[in-house]
């Protein structure tokens, strides 16, 4: 058999053997070119994050799209680019290379189309767009880098119960731990320092962690993911998605254009005195590319993760000459702004979403048990094992909120006519809540469409304001001292004070007097304490003391109500509309204020005890009482008739301003920059201008702190006018709130003025104190600012969720990530 084979072989080959040569040939050809093929395709993998260079920035208009999600992503191609990864970190053949150049070159259409079909995340820097208009090689990268980014983002909202996707494609779990946490940005810095051979190690470690979660936790994440997969549905059903990804790209340079048009065409002679920055000055890219470092470390302060520069500066308070008007609770900010950074409390975890927190917080996140103990019996605040709970009393109101809140409406409503009544989420919208306690009075009239700005000080009762806070319900640190409220004149609907202890009648009723300026005419004092309905010596005293004085502050006293059910009583005055009362007044105590003082100066300003006259003409703000809710959200002040910040016609601005901030939410924010809004409750726009952010988000679950900088056009009357509210401040110190407050941070052209005033670092250390772990910080801005920022935010392991650039015009949006005192030193000695 052997033999015949042997013959018959011979036979074939006799007569065949030029084909059969040829045949091999050319196969071993094709093998050959596949392989050159598929080399290229693979090597668009980055073995080391870019996201853990700390020293220096990227090139303008460059978008990063690793980070945290990008080692997800790199783990999940380790099978199918072992060999390729084996080629890039340890071989030494040249003309293996060599050969993988020449593919790059002579397949480059091939390689494109390869590339992207395998690597989703991946951004091709020569990949032609398809717009006419585009004619720059810029332009084209970053037209393609916003398509991609938005295709992935469409992708992330599929996945069901995850977290965020990053822009690169990998994926983040937005229920992890702070030690899952802390694995991972460990296993970030593994691979900073080339150590990819870890890279299993390190996800079985980070998997192995994940497994081992206590069944509570499990349980309490499988109901937020259920909260947040319902509110994402009612998110849909209200913010319809773009229909393809170039909607995104063009929306953005259409709000690119108007933003332009809003901040070049300001009147030189405005009565605005605006902060408009020249758009005229074109820098180049290799501006961007130099070098910075940032070294961060952690704060070492008495208060640890309560940590607040402006109210715990001990070296200041010991200095005051006195406390007797409660300086000590003041502002003392330090000299130099600090650049640490606050640590997180032990145990702390995501925050759990409204309004579930409404009821309930995690004990951990804000681990402070004295007014549990002191105010229980009050039913404030009481600890249920692993969480704290609020059954929403008050001191006034033991047995509960929603039946003091129906109380003073219709008490209210019984006693005035119907075009005065108080009439909650209709006359009545925004409020002010003095000595908040925690805040359940506003957190219950969130439900009547009602904004109550909530403040108290930082005093004994233990984080009352952080409590708010963290239940996701707006509240400030605040105290009636020396110093003005940081509020514009006659802005509150209704102010309320429930037992908030605060001496009104004492020095000519300097802090009542107070109140009287920011309370709009027609408004309603709610007050609610001991001396009008209980009769002991100290309380009828009060009682007396005050009569007189709201007597000669022409306040009317409409009604005094006792309320059974909690066995207290509410006073209800009401500040006239006109200068009648002021000029019948047989002695002109308090006094009236001289005319040169500014009703809406507020910011470091020392309290006067004298009053302000009632605007009487029909085109001043105060004369008319702000339309109904919510035709006063997009309707135009009637007294806004100056030229506007953008040098418009006052009202046309206003209505310029509101329609740009429509296409950039519902175009942009919605819809492709790493943002998942049902996870959002607490929002600040840190330079608001007309409020026109914080307008459109009103259908959001969400509430907006506008500030207004002290640098900026006096622009908060507007904001108060329509429905919203807000503050003064200057960013170049710290804000008045605890540490992880705020869940999503907007900057509309800030940062480029406040490096005119002082230095980035401590503003984006401040950034990430009031910032959530998790949390979203949105910028727009010019490119060499996006470009600091960028910058920064990586230095602190920030993932970047998304960046854009054109014309000098920017968007970046980065989210702050889990961390712990040994991470921050991690970060230093790799800066070092």
């Amino acid at each position: 058999m052997a033999s015949g084979n042997i013959r018959l072989f011979d036979v074939r080959r006799s007569s065949n053997y030029c084909c059969s040569r040829l045949s091999v040939v050319v196969f071993v050809a094709f093998s050959l070119l596949a392989i050159w093929i598929l080399l290229p395709s693979s090597s668009t993998f980055p073995v080391e994050n870019p996201d853990l260079v700390y020293k220096g920035n990227d090139s303008l208009g460059h978008r990063v799209t690793n980070g945290r999600s990008g080692n997800t992503q790199i783990q999940s191609q380790d099978v199918l680019n072992d060999e390729k990864r084996t080629v890039e970190k340890g071989s030494e053949d040249e003309s293996e290379q060599t050969k993988v150049d020449s593919a790059n070159t002579v397949e480059t259409d091939l390689e494109e189309k390869i590339s992207e079909e395998s690597t989703p995340g991946k951004t091709s820097s020569m990949k032609t767009s398809d717009k006419s208009d585009m004619t720059s090689e810029f332009d084209n990268e970053t037209e393609d880098r916003q398509k991609n980014n938005y295709h992935k983002s469409n992708e992330s909202r599929e996945e069901p119960n995850t977290g965020l996707s990053n822009t690169d494609g990998g994926q983040k779990d937005g229920e992890q731990t702070m030690a899952d946490e802390g694995s991972d940005l460990d296993e970030k810095f593994n691979r900073s320092k080339g150590n990819d051979s870890d890279m299993d190690d390190s996800a079985e470690k980070v998997n192995a962690e994940d497994s081992s979660d206590d069944v509570q936790q499990d349980n309490k994440e499988v109901d937020q993911d259920n909260e947040r997969v319902q509110q994402d549905q009612d998110n849909n059903s209200e913010q319809p998605a773009a229909n393809n990804n170039l909607e995104i790209q063009e929306t953005f340079q259409e709000s690119n254009n108007q933003s332009e048009n809003l901040t070049q065409t300001t009147a030189p002679n405005s009565t605005w005195s605006t902060q408009v920055e020249s758009q005229n000055e074109k820098l180049s890219q290799q501006d961007s590319k130099e070098e910075n470092d940032y070294t961060w470390k952690v704060c070492n302060t008495t208060p640890g993760p309560d940590y607040i520069p402006c109210l715990d500066n001990i070296y200041a308070v010991r200095r005051l000459p006195s406390t007797m008007h409660f300086e000590h609770r003041e502002r003392h900010c330090p000299e130099n702004a600090p650049t640490c950074l606050v640590p997180l409390p032990a145990g702390y975890r995501k925050p759990i979403q409204w309004p579930i927190s409404r009821d309930k917080i995690w004990f951990h996140n804000v681990p402070h048990t004295e007014l549990a103990v002191v105010k229980g019996h009050q039913n404030w605040v009481k600890v249920s094992g692993e969480y704290l709970t609020f059954p929403g009393g008050g001191t006034q109101f033991v047995r509960g909120a929603p039946h003091y809140i129906d109380m003073i409406q219709n008490t209210n409503c019984q006693n005035v006519k119907a075009n005065l009544a108080i009439a909650w989420g209709k006359r009545t919208r925004v409020i002010l809540d003095v000595g908040c306690g925690v805040a359940s009075f506003g957190g219950y009239l969130f439900e009547r469409d009602v904004l109550t700005m909530s403040f108290a000080p930082k005093d004994v009762h233990e984080a009352q304001v952080q409590f708010a806070l963290e239940r996701g319900i707006p509240a400030i640190l605040g105290v009636m001292g020396t110093k003005r409220l940081p509020f514009p004149s006659g802005v509150f609907d209704v102010i309320h004070c429930a037992r908030c202890r605060v001496p009104w009648h004492v020095e000519g009723g300097k802090l009542l007097l107070e109140l009287n300026r920011v309370l709009r005419p027609g408004g309603y004092f709610v007050w609610s304490a001991t001396p009008i309905y209980r009769r002991d010596p100290e309380d009828v005293g009060i009682w007396k003391e005050m009569s007189k004085l709201t007597m000669a502050m022409c306040w009317d006293l409409v009604v005094i109500r006792k309320d059974k059910l909690n066995n207290v009583a509410v006073a209800m005055y009401r500040k006239p509309t006109s200068n009648e009362c002021y000029e019948k007044r047989p002695r002109n105590e308090p006094p009236l204020c001289d005319k040169f003082d500014n009703p809406n100066s507020a910011w470091n300003v020392s309290l006067q005890a004298c009053m302000h006259k009632v605007p009487v003409d029909m085109s001043e703000r105060g004369s008319k009482w702000p339309e109904k809710w919510p035709v006063r959200l997009e309707k135009p002040p009637y007294w806004l008739n100056e030229v506007g910040v953008y040098g418009k016609p006052g009202q046309e601005d206003f209505t310029a301003d509101y329609e740009h901030w429509k296409d950039v939410v519902s175009h942009t924010y919605l819809n492709g920059i790493g943002v998942r809004w049902s996870s959002i409750r607490n929002v600040m726009d840190m330079k608001a201008v007309y409020g026109g952010f914080a307008a459109v988000l009103k259908d959001l679950k969400v509430w907006v702190m506008n500030v207004i900088p002290i640098e900026s056009p006096d622009t908060l009357p507007i904001i108060y006018e329509r429905g919203l509210f807000g503050m003064y401040h200057d960013w170049c110190e710290s804000f008045n709130t605890y540490p992880r407050s705020y869940d999503l941070l907007h900057a509309d052209n800030l940062f480029s003025s406040l490096k005119k005033r002082c230095n980035l670092m401590p503003v984006f250390a401040e950034v990430d104190r009031i910032l959530r772990p998790e949390g979203i910080l949105i910028v727009r801005d010019d490119v060499v600012t996006i470009a600091e920022l960028e910058s920064i935010a990586k230095s602190l392991q920030w993932d970047v969720r998304f960046t854009h650039s054109k014309d000098n015009e920017g968007l970046l949006s980065v989210q702050k990530t889990f961390w712990r005192p040994l991470d921050v030193e991690t970060i230093t000695s790799a800066i070092a």
